[in-house]
């Protein structure tokens, strides 16, 4: 069984011999696209601050060279800029990698297209996030016009990866804080279901998976994005949810969960019989019973987290020895 077929298995729940894996050798590989239609590299503005602007025109700002930023100011200044922005255009095929084009690297694997975020994503770097979640309620006529601009660019997007023979799509959208969402369900399920649903729809009848990653405590929304069509979802804290809960929901629909031991809790306690009890529990309660639907993770920065990476070599190895039928 190659990796790509590993994967298949997992997320179609078709009882793969041994469990699917994102670190090395990991079962994944990954394509992109050449669109950068406002981006500019990292530069250095003065002793302590980088600066860039991503592909949508988001200046971006950090202060040290091993950070990935964040945004300091969006493209938009007023959502009423949308009429007179220039979008970035991703209906371009030849702007897109190409499976073919990097067959000895992809070989085997399971290929993903690396996609910036779904409509929340996008829109709220673009206005920024405080003034995003304010113009959300208060302007919705115009926040729709925005989302639908976005769409439009990300069907475009899914249509040339599945062209460019990617397996699935992914993308990253932090919906929570360590408490709750960041919007009320309610508005979540009015505005961004729908937009949800529609684009997983795009990618499953080009034949592609879509998986996702959220920070923070999003089980508010998590029946709403399994109902929308999520297939993968990809949580780096899954104690914050709580095991039992994620294997809960696996119960009601084939939902596959791919997390590293949780980064917030159980690595940080650098306690190895404790990493290696939660890398045994996640294969037993999440992959073992169904047959599936679970990928053990790795978080690829630990210095970010503030660990050695022995601590997470010991759950790789832990999952490995588990992991099989």
């Amino acid at each position: 069984m190659d990796s790509r077929e590993v994967m298949l298995r997992t997320l179609d729940f078709g009882s793969p011999d041994r469990v699917a894996r994102s670190f090395e050798p990991t079962d994944m590989a990954w394509i992109g696209n050449r669109v950068r239609t406002h981006a500019t590299e990292w530069r250095k503005v003065d002793e302590e601050k980088w600066e860039r602007l991503d592909e949508w025109g988001n200046l971006w700002s950090r202060i040290d060279e091993s950070s990935k930023g964040e945004v300091e100011r969006g493209v938009l200044h007023n959502l009423s800029d949308i009429n007179d922005y220039e979008f970035p255009d991703y209906s371009r095929a030849e702007d897109f990698d190409r499976r073919e084009d990097h067959a000895e690297r992809l070989s085997g694997k399971f290929v993903i297209g690396g996609v910036p975020g779904f409509t929340f994503n996008i829109a709220r770097k673009m206005r920024r996030l405080e003034d995003y979640l304010m113009e959300l309620l208060l302007e919705p006529d115009l926040m729709r016009i925005l989302h639908d601009k976005i769409d439009i660019m990300l069907l475009d997007m899914i249509g040339n990866y599945a062209s460019a023979g990617a397996d699935a799509v992914m993308f990253c959208e932090d919906w929570g804080t360590q408490s709750q969402t960041l919007v009320n369900p309610d508005l979540w399920r009015q505005e961004f279901f729908p937009r949800t649903r529609k684009l997983c729809a795009c990618a499953h009848e080009a034949k592609m998976k879509v998986l996702m990653h959220s920070c923070g405590k999003i089980g508010a929304i998590v029946p709403g994005l399994i109902e929308a069509g999520i297939d993968l979802l990809q949580f780096d804290q899954p104690r914050l949810h709580g095991i039992d809960t994620l294997a809960a929901w696996q119960k009601d629909a084939n939902i596959t969960f791919w997390c590293p031991v949780d980064i917030q809790k159980t690595l940080q306690s650098k306690d190895e019989s404790l990493i290696r009890a939660e890398a045994r529990e996640m294969i037993d309660k999440l992959w073992r019973p169904r047959g599936g639907g679970f990928v053990a993770g790795y978080y690829g920065d630990n210095a970010s987290i503030g660990l050695d990476p022995r601590w997470q070599a010991a759950a790789c190895d832990e999952f490995v020895k588990q992991g099989v039928r």
